[in-house]
C-alpha cells in the first residue's frame, strides 16, 4: 500500500478547544487551514484528509495578536536597523502571540530612520512564517514630537516635520501608520500626505489643544497613541496656554466618535480603573491594546538602550517596566501579558478582550480583510491559549512555530 503524501505546509486542522470569535465563544470548535489560509471555522464533523492535526487540549483557539506600536524585544530594537535585529524582535513577539506587527521608530537622525526603514523593508520582502510575526508595515512614530513631550526618546533626534524627509518615507507602501504632534509647524501638511497614502494617521507625544486636534482631525487624524501617556491634559495645557483652562487630547478622543486610541495594559503604565474606564467609554471598536515594548522584553533586569543600540537613550528595566529619570520608559511585556492584565482589570468577556488585541487593531490599521479574526479566507494566524490566557502555541500562515 502506498504511503499517503505528507500534508503540505500550511494545511492543518486545529481542534479540541473553544473558538474565540469576535462576538462569541464556540466550545468544541475547530479551524481548518489550507495553503496558509483559513478554510472553515466551526464544529469538526470529521478530520479532513491530508492535513496536520493539532489538538488544543481543551484550551482556547484564538486569532493571532496584532500590535500597532512596538519598538523591540529579545535584546533588539527596530532602530538597531539591521535585518538580524528586526528578525530577533519578530521571533520574540511571536512567542507572546503576536503574529502581525508594525515596527515602530523612535526619534533619531534622518539617516537612522532611513536605515530602520531599509532593514524592515528587506525583512518584510524576504519574510517566511518561520521567522515569526509578519511586518504589515512600519509605524513612523518619532521624530515629530513636541519638545515637552519627548518622554524617554532621545531628545536630540526630535524635530518638526520636514517635507523633504517624510515624502521619502511615503515613496512606497512600507509606512502604514504615521504619527506627529498636532501643535507642530507643518503637522497638518504631514497628516494630509500620510492620509493620501492610506495610512492610519495618529497624534502622539503631544501637548495639543482641542482646537489643534480638530485641525488634525480635518487633515486625517483618527487615532492617538497610548492614552494618558505623553499626551496633553487640562493641567498640562494650563501650563502652556494659561486660563481659562482648555480641553486637550483626552477630551477630544472621548468626544469624537470617529477617534480611536490604545492602552498599554502592562500593569505599570495604567491602573486597573483607567483600563476599565477606557473600555467603558470607548468600547472594543475604538480601543485597542499595544505593547509599546522595548528591547528589554524577555531580558533580565538591567540597563538598556531605548532606540539605537549605540546612540539611544538609557533606561532601567526591573523586569516589569522600563524607567528613565523617574518616569516610565516603554514596556517590557508581550501582548499576552497585556491581554491577561486587561481581562483582570475590566472583567470583560473573552471575545471582547481578545478583540482588543486582534481584530480592533487590524481594523484601525486597515488590514482586517486578511488578519485579526478566525474567518474563512483570512491568514491562518492562530493561537492556542490556556484557560489562563497563556500562549501554548503560535501558528502563523498555517505554520506552527516551535512550541
Amino acid at each position: 500500500m502506498a504511503t499517503p503524501p505528507a500534508p503540505a505546509a500550511g494545511d492543518l486542522v486545529v481542534h479540541g478547544g473553544t473558538l474565540v470569535l469576535p462576538d462569541r465563544l464556540v466550545p468544541g470548535g475547530s479551524v481548518v487551514c489550507r495553503g496558509g489560509r483559513i478554510e472553515s471555522v466551526g464544529p469538526l464533523a470529521a478530520r479532513p484528509a491530508g492535513v496536520t492535526a493539532i489538538d488544543a487540549r481543551g484550551g482556547l483557539i484564538a486569532p493571532g495578536f496584532v500590535d500597532l506600536h512596538v519598538h523591540g524585544g529579545g535584546g533588539a530594537d527596530f532602530m538597531d536597523a539591521t535585518p538580524e535585529a528586526v528578525r530577533r524582535v519578530l521571533a520574540c513577539h511571536a512567542r507572546h502571540g503576536t503574529t502581525t506587527l508594525f515596527p515602530t521608530t523612535t526619534t533619531g537622525a534622518p539617516a537612522e530612520i532611513a536605515a530602520m526603514l531599509a532593514a524592515c523593508r528587506a525583512v518584510r520582502d524576504s519574510w517566511t512564517p518561520a521567522a515569526g510575526a509578519r511586518i504589515a508595515g512600519v509605524h513612523v512614530y518619532g521624530p515629530y514630537f513636541a519638545a515637552d513631550k519627548v518622554g524617554c526618546h532621545p531628545s536630540s533626534g526630535r524635530r518638526d516635520p520636514l517635507p523633504r524627509e517624510y515624502r521619502g518615507w511615503f515613496r512606497d507602501d512600507l509606512v502604514r501608520i504615521a504619527t506627529c504632534a498636532a501643535e507642530l509647524p507643518g503637522a497638518v501638511a504631514f497628516y494630509r500626505t500620510a492620509a493620501r497614502r492610506g495610512c492610519l494617521v495618529t497624534c502622539g507625544h503631544s501637548n495639543a489643544t482641542w482646537g489643534e486636534m480638530a485641525a488634525a482631525f480635518r487633515a486625517g487624524v483618527r487615532h492617538v497613541d497610548h492614552f494618558w501617556c505623553a499626551m496633553s491634559s487640562v493641567t498640562s495645557l494650563r501650563a502652556r496656554c494659561g486660563t481659562p483652562m482648555e480641553a486637550g487630547m483626552e477630551q477630544f478622543v472621548l468626544g469624537t466618535p470617529e477617534m480611536g486610541t490604545e492602552v498599554i495594559a502592562d500593569g505599570a503604565h495604567l491602573g486597573p480603573e483607567l483600563l476599565a474606564f477606557a473600555l467603558s467609554m470607548l468600547g472594543p471598536r475604538r480601543l485597542c491594546l499595544v505593547t509599546d515594548s522595548s528591547r528589554a522584553l524577555d531580558m533580565p533586569p538591567g540597563r538598556y538602550r531605548f532606540g539605537h543600540e549605540a546612540r539611544g537613550s538609557w533606561f532601567e528595566s526591573d523586569g516589569s517596566v522600563g524607567r528613565a529619570a523617574g518616569s516610565l520608559a516603554s514596556s517590557v511585556v508581550g501582548m499576552d501579558h497585556c491581554v491577561r492584565t486587561m481581562h483582570s482589570a475590566t472583567r470583560a468577556d473573552l471575545p471582547t478582550v481578545i478583540r482588543l488585541a486582534s481584530l480592533t487593531p487590524a481594523e484601525r490599521a486597515g488590514i482586517a480583510a486578511g488578519v485579526g479574526s478566525l474567518e474563512p479566507g483570512k491568514q491562518a494566524d492562530i493561537l492556542l491559549l490556556s484557560r489562563r490566557l497563556a500562549v501554548r502555541r503560535t501558528i502563523i500562515a498555517g505554520v506552527p512555530l516551535p512550541g
